[in-house]
């Protein structure tokens, strides 16, 4: 085999693992057709030029796939920094996830074997003993990870949120403020066993539901890899000490530093039911990086979902609970109140305020401004 001609196809084959990524990617984005059709196109073409690499290796095919790896590059750079304000649904920057990682890591791959293809002094070479088959093993392992990650991808999505006071309710079940119906559709309550469906919200768009359905789903498949709180702990999850409560957190230091949100595989807080003498995971938190204005979090799901803080709570010096702020907002002596942070539950059983219930009494948390405690009776328990 010419250098030439297996450096192509080894760029074929790493164009093949990322365009099999981008289709893999296609569901998650399913409330976005712009970004259905974007994501379609580019696996279409990834896939498509890989086969001809694997079958015509000569220069032509190799400046074609040059300037599609540059291209994929670029538009994966621009979503990263600023977002793709031309194609809905990736028009906000988002954070690189693993499966993304991925592709755009196969895509540079393909960049450097055809650079080196097109450099002049390789046709003067003569043979490329390059493990094409080994190499190929290499890529279709990376390729399926980043598919199966895939499914976890969390993005950027929703429109602009819809006043909470008209679909909110009183945490605590009193009817205040009931839950207002779409009388157009049939609601039906949570339950994670059953295809989610959160139909029939006054307000939600179709793109904020979809949004919403995506977010619990991602964490349904993924968060119960932490069912066992030894293990959790053993990859950096600490109590906070709140077990007696009945409901325990564990929470993750570095997760709460990273710029992943909505992530299963690296969730800023595990929820556990501590009611029955042990520990059954029944929930994610997800946190936003600490000290984000609760003003600034994302709108994602419209009426369904709502981000809220806690600033009444109070630690000690190893993490742990141990009292509430006085009526000044202060903490005892030698207790201190963490840097404020939003955060949103996400359920794995049915609750009676739906999937995105915050927890009752003190750990209802601070809510914005303007706004009712969102109890989704639509989809409760």
């Amino acid at each position: 085999m010419s250098a030439t001609t297996g450096l192509v196809r080894l760029a074929g084959l790493t164009s093949l693992g990322a365009g099999a990524i981008h289709a893999a990617a296609i569901g998650v984005h399913s409330e976005h057709r712009p970004a259905v059709l974007a994501f379609t196109a580019l696996a279409a073409l990834q896939l498509a030029w890989g086969v001809l690499a694997l079958v015509r290796g000569h220069r032509l095919v190799a400046v074609l796939g040059l300037l599609i790896a540059t291209g994929t590059l670029a538009g994966w750079a621009l979503a990263k920094v600023s977002g793709i304000p031309f194609v809905a649904g990736l028009d906000e920057a988002e954070p690189i996830q693993t499966a993304d990682g991925l592709a755009a890591g196969l895509a540079l791959a393909s960049v450097f074997a055809l650079g080196a293809a097109l450099w002049p002094e390789h046709g003067a070479r003569p043979r490329l003993r390059a493990p094409l088959p080994l190499l190929a093993v290499g890529v279709a392992a990376l390729t399926v990870f980043g598919m199966v990650s895939a499914g976890s991808h969390a993005h950027a999505a929703g429109d602009d949120h819809g006043a909470h006071g008209t679909v909110a309710a009183d945490h605590h079940g009193d009817g205040a403020a009931d839950h207002v119906e779409d009388a157009s559709a049939a609601t039906v309550p949570y339950d994670p066993t059953k295809p989610i469906d959160l139909s029939g919200v006054e307000g939600v768009t179709p793109e904020q539901q979809a949004t919403a359905e995506n977010v619990i789903a991602v964490t349904l498949h993924g968060l119960p890899q932490w069912a066992d709180p030894t293990y959790a702990e053993a990859n950096g999850f600490r109590s906070i000490g709140d077990g007696f409560t009945g409901i325990e957190h564990l929470m993750n230091e570095a997760h709460m530093d990273d710029d992943v949100i909505l992530d299963p595989d690296v969730p800023e807080s595990l929820v556990y039911d501590t009611s029955g003498g042990g520990r059954r995971l029944v929930a994610a938190m997800y946190m936003l990086k600490r000290g984000t204005p609760l003003e600034q979090a994302p709108d994602l799901g419209g009426n369904l979902i709502q981000w809220h803080t806690h600033d009444n709570l109070c630690y000690n010096a190893d993490g742990k609970v141990r009292g509430i702020t006085d009526a000044s907002g202060a903490c005892p002596a030698g207790l201190v109140k963490p840097v404020e942070t939003p955060m949103i539950h996400v359920w794995l059983e049915p609750h009676p305020c739906g999937p995105f219930a915050a927890l009752e009494g003190i750990g209802g948390g601070r809510i914005p401004d303007g706004e009712e405690v969102l109890c989704d009776h639509a989809h409760g328990d």
